[in-house]
């Protein structure tokens, strides 16, 4: 019974959910911080852009139309994510660090020779929340492309208790996009210098955060014991 109700409730999802937020997403009031920066990585060449899981429904308007691809776990809550992002126009690449990694890399680096935006979730899709691994900087020191660290937060929303306190912001919500600092990094790097550009990547992650919180007025959701942030 419990399977059924699943099924029923994941048909109802898939059918009703994207509409649901293209209604949602219209009411809410965005505010771009740091364009200048994207636009100056985006220049001459594709963009890796690098947001938190926990934060992509925020993300969906900003760049809705574009052309723009956004790596998707192959999951049953991936099935849904990608019917969501299909009806605000992006693109999708199925794939994540355990399962249909090679496809997902191959097929990355392919939208970003094209001159195409790649969006990642570098926690994802499991967690832990505001972990990294070195696979974003591996893609920047092999395609030569910025990573692009990308903030997103609200005034009000919902949180839920998963692993990523996935943010819903609320009808009417405030919400501040800030870009930052992209990182670069060098061809062909070594161990120890992809290490070291993962933790860039993730301290300007957080830091663009916290930035949109001071610009909302509102106090930041960041765990305080968490010495990473």
């Amino acid at each position: 019974m419990r399977i059924a109700r699943r099924a029923v409730g994941k048909v109802a999802l898939s059918s009703i959910g994207p509409r649901a937020l293209k209604l949602l997403a219209g009411s809410w009031r965005y505010r771009i911080e740091g364009q200048e920066l994207r636009d100056e990585a985006e220049r001459d060449s594709g963009v890796v852009l690098a947001l938190w899981h926990g934060r992509m429904l925020l993300a969906l308007p900003v760049s809705a139309g574009e052309d723009v691809s956004v790596l998707v776990s192959p999951s049953d809550d991936g099935d849904l994510s990608k019917q969501v992002l299909a009806s605000f126009g992006y693109k999708v690449i199925r794939g994540s660090s355990n399962f249909g990694a090679p496809r997902a890399m191959r097929r990355m680096l392919e939208a970003l020779d094209a001159g195409s935006a790649v969006t990642i979730t570098p926690d994802g899709p499991r967690g832990p929340r505001h972990g990294i691994t070195p696979g974003v900087a591996w893609i920047a020191s092999t395609t030569g492309m910025a990573v692009v660290p990308v903030g997103l937060v609200c005034d009000r929303a919902w949180s839920l208790s998963s692993w990523d306190r996935f943010t819903i912001p609320k009808p009417r919500a405030r919400i501040v996009v800030t870009y930052g600092e992209p990182v670069r990094v060098e061809p062909e790097a070594d161990t120890e210098t992809l290490a070291d550009a993962t933790e860039v990547i993730r301290a300007r992650m957080i830091a663009a955060e916290l930035h949109g919180f001071e610009l909302l007025g509102a106090p930041h959701d960041h765990d305080p014991t968490d010495t990473r942030a």
